[in-house]
C-alpha cells in the first residue's frame, strides 16, 4: 500500500524525470522518452522509473544508454529536487512495454475481424453479446 508521501514523491520525481529526458532527447531527432510511472520504496530510498520509449524498436539501446548514466541523472534530479527532497533516491530504469502489448492485442484482433468478416458485427446486430 502506498502511503500519501510516497505518492507526491512519486509524482514529483516523475515530473522532474520527464523534464530531463525530453531536454535530452531534444537533441535526439526521432526518438522520445516518457516516463510513465515511478515507483519509490517505503524507506524512500530507491525509485522505480518506467519508460516508454518511442520507437519501440529503438528502446534497449537508450534504456542502456539511460542506465550507463544512471548516476548523471540522479545528480541532474537532485539539483532539480533539492528543495523538496532531503535525500535523493537511487534511480533504477525498466521499459514499460504497456504499449507495444496494446498495440499487439489490437494486430491480433485486427487480424481475426479480417480472417471471420461480418462475425462480430453480426452477433452485435442480433443483441447476442455472448461471442
Amino acid at each position: 500500500m502506498e502511503t500519501t508521501r510516497q505518492a507526491k514523491i512519486s509524482r514529483l520525481l516523475q515530473k522532474e524525470l520527464s523534464e530531463i529526458f525530453r531536454q535530452q532527447t531534444a537533441k535526439l531527432r526521432g526518438v522520445l522518452v516518457s516516463v510513465s510511472a515511478v515507483r519509490v520504496s517505503p524507506d524512500l530510498s530507491v525509485a522505480k522509473a518506467y519508460l516508454s520509449v518511442f520507437p519501440s524498436d529503438k528502446a534497449e539501446e537508450m534504456l542502456d544508454s539511460i542506465n550507463h548514466n544512471s548516476k548523471t541523472i540522479r545528480y541532474e534530479l537532485a539539483q532539480k529536487v533539492r528543495y523538496q527532497l532531503r535525500k535523493t533516491p537511487e534511480l533504477t530504469f525498466y521499459l514499460d512495454d504497456s504499449l507495444d502489448y496494446l498495440e499487439n492485442i489490437d494486430n491480433l484482433l485486427t487480424r481475426d475481424k479480417e480472417a471471420h468478416p461480418g462475425r462480430l458485427d453480426d452477433a452485435v446486430a442480433e443483441g447476442n453479446h455472448d461471442v
